[in-house]
């Protein structure tokens, strides 16, 4: 079967997808270019509206990463007719999460070795609280542990300390 007999046969089964016949709609002089802006690493960025595209930096929707695609040369959905392998998920896709071990020898040596001098300088802080006790012990701890993130976490980390401290002084 020819290119032409198959169109047909698919503008025969699919109504909806025939050209319409209006006249006043100006046909396309050009087609869509074929190759991305020059600098960029994505083959497919040319498929899609530069709107669509980056919601964060670096990132392309998944929405349109999982487009089937149509078996036409162009178009959002361009590329042959493929069916979708399923990928196994990779070890290094759990990176960084905490293990049920991990989490054990910590609370163990927590339990054991206590507070550093550090991390007791800051539940007193927050022991001792007024309205900027947090910004305190912010800074004190983004200080000591250099980033932003992690003394965000060291101040959740003790605040819970305080609280498992408190509820343990009014059970007992």
């Amino acid at each position: 079967p020819t290119n032409a007999s198959l169109f047909r046969a698919h503008a025969a089964a699919n109504p909806s997808a025939r050209p319409s016949d209006s006249r006043d709609e100006p046909t396309p002089t050009r087609a869509e270019p074929r190759t991305p802006n020059p600098g960029t690493h994505a083959p497919y960025l040319h498929r899609f509206p530069s709107s669509a595209l980056f919601a964060a930096p670096g990132k392309v929707p998944t929405s349109i990463l999982n487009m089937a695609n149509s078996g036409y040369a162009l178009g959002k959905a361009s590329g042959h007719v493929v069916e979708k392998k399923e990928r196994k998920s990779k070890p290094s896709n759990r990176k960084g999460k905490l293990g049920t071990r991990t989490a054990l020898c910590r609370s163990i040596a927590r339990e054991v070795a206590g507070l550093s001098p550090y991390e007791r300088r800051i539940l007193d802080m927050i022991k001792t609280g007024g309205s900027a006790a947090d910004k305190r012990v912010y800074k004190y701890a983004k200080r000591r542990l250099g980033s932003h993130r992690r003394a965000l976490q060291k101040r959740e980390d003790i605040k819970e300390v305080n609280a498992q401290q408190r509820a343990r002084a009014a059970g007992a």
